[in-house]
């Protein structure tokens, strides 16, 4: 049987990784069956061309995955696959929550013919069997003998031969960069970014994340064999091909517990097995003097750090009072210090929220070491303890903004400030960290490192800038280098001075991130 597994983009907006559930599922795959990996953010798909797709490849299951803000496109692709009479299964954090939805039992259109709640490791090989027979069942849940849920161990973990993977779709160097980039040194014309875990769940359980619920609060870890190999083969490929490929340790929290982490981070430098990488670590666990240092001695170049807000007040009320606006400074000082930098994300349209939040925010920024600061609206997704507070409250604007994904648009009425207040807050701090005014500033902060450091925060600010701002197609591009002409212009002059390949350290470019549910 031929299978495709496809991520669907939003429509909108474009990621910068691909998913893991997609290289996972099909190491989980029983052998003899033909499996196909198409990432709609890499290789864009409309109705119309996925329905031609699996016609013309004899397509017989198609599995799509999704969060809630690509669900309203994966219901559409679903649909049309489904119009020319090839079985969908659909998984993921939303349909998890909304399996009714899924299958059309809320009243609604039935957009699959399964579905897999969450966690697939132990159903996925079950289903893929009932499709061959033609007995898919409706639901799909991990659970024992008496019927409670169950967790996947992570040991043994799949091998994903990434050694034999056809990554063309996921390379992230725009052309136009290439005679910049070449500068740095040999292997520039591929850039990708793998998505690898070396551990699921969390324990926090913040009032508006889905992660608790959908993996669990009880972490559960790879060995760290299994990881330092992985790595290790990654490595290979990008040196047989020339290429260059980051990592991003996508764990919900990579250090949460700091002994097994720190224990991994020994075992990657003594196997050699750096890579560079990136991983999302909460301010609170980055105390920790000899955790930093082994995370830039073990490879790290970017820690994602959802700081969500400096307002004390506003962490309190999403049960997220461990993080400490005061020590977020220094935090990022000794991370800055290893060479170690910060893709900082915050939440605006809290409850304590008001009109000027968004300077009051910029100027903290300000104060701290360049780095990637993101920004976003409070939003209520499906089943988690805001959407239900919000919904009791009467608060919901849009119960099922889902339906209509709308990116940077809040569903509910905040407490301090109106809903287009929150809106616009969200776009000054957009245009305040990533107009060519600030990225010179960021790239000039680092005037005292050798080139390489901002050539790195240049291409990350670029690209950070399309998360908010139109940047996906060619003369959205052209735009944003012109409109950055003099600060590509003055690195271009730097590296064509001379003695840029020797200046360049091992931290050239990093990977950069996508927005989570």
């Amino acid at each position: 049987m031929k299978i495709l597994l496809y991520n669907p983009d939003n429509g909108v907006t474009r990621n910068f990784m691909p998913h893991l559930w997609m290289f996972l599922l099909q190491a989980l795959t029983p052998t003899g069956h033909e499996v196909v990996l198409i990432d709609g953010n890499a290789q864009p798909m409309d109705e119309e061309s996925i329905a031609r797709y699996v016609r013309e490849q004899n397509v017989a299951l198609v599995g799509i995955g999704a969060m809630t803000r690509m669900i309203a496109k994966a219901y559409r692709m679903a649909d049309a696959v489904r119009a020319v009479g090839v079985k969908v299964v659909m998984g993921g954090p939303h349909v998890t929550e909304m399996a009714d939805e899924a299958l059309g039992r809320d009243g609604g259109s039935r957009h699959a013919d399964a579905v897999a709640l969450g966690e697939a490791d132990e159903t996925w090989p079950r289903i893929v069997e009932d499709a061959v027979r033609g007995t898919l069942k409706d639901i799909y849940a991990p659970v024992d003998d008496f019927g409670q849920e169950r967790k996947p161990s992570l040991q043994p973990y799949p091998e994903i031969p990434w050694n034999r993977i056809k990554l063309d779709q996921f390379n992230l160097l725009p052309g136009m960069l290439h005679p910049l980039l070449k500068r740095v040194g040999a292997g520039w014309g591929t850039f990708r970014i793998i998505p690898v875990e070396s551990g699921r769940g969390c324990p926090y359980g913040c009032e508006f994340c889905t992660v608790t619920g959908f993996f669990g609060d009880s972490i559960r870890f790879r060995t760290n064999e299994s990881v330092v190999n992985e790595l290790l083969l990654l490595k290979e490929r990008a040196r047989e091909e020339g290429g260059q490929i980051a990592v991003f340790f996508i764990d919900d929290n990579f250090a949460i517990n700091i002994k097994r982490t720190k224990s991994l981070l020994r075992d990657i430098i003594a196997a050699n097995a750096q890579v560079h990488w990136v991983a999302q670590i909460s301010a609170n666990l980055l105390r920790d003097e000899e955790l930093v240092d082994l995370i830039a001695a073990a490879g790290g170049k970017w820690i994602f750090i959802g700081m969500e807000s400096i307002d004390p007040t506003n962490l309190a009320d999403v049960k997220k009072g461990f993080n400490k606006p005061g020590e977020y400074a220094v935090v990022l000082d000794r991370l800055a210090q290893r060479n170690v930098f910060a893709i900082t994300s915050f939440i605006f349209g809290m409850d304590n929220d008001t009109p000027g939040v968004a300077e009051r925010t910029l100027k903290e920024i300000r104060s701290w070491p360049p780095g990637l600061p993101i920004f976003g609206l409070m939003t209520p997704l499906p089943a988690t303890p805001l959407y239900k507070k919000l919904e009791a409250a009467g608060r919901l604007t849009r119960p099922k903004h889902w339906q209509e994904f709308i990116p940077f648009a809040m569903a509910h009425t905040p407490l301090k400030m109106s809903i287009d207040e929150a809106h616009n807050e969200v776009r000054k701090a957009w245009i305040n960290s990533y107009n060519p005014e600030a990225i010179k500033r960021a790239v000039d902060s680092l005037n005292h490192k050798p080139l390489g450091y901002r050539i790195n925060i240049f291409i990350a600010r670029l690209c950070f800038r399309g998360i908010y701002f139109p940047q996906m197609g060619r003369f959205a591009w052209l735009k944003t280098i012109f409109e950055n002409r003099r600060t590509i212009l003055k690195l271009i002059r730097q590296g064509f001075g001379g003695g840029l390949h020797a200046a360049v350290p091992s931290v050239a470019t990093q990977p950069v991130t996508e927005q989570r549910d």
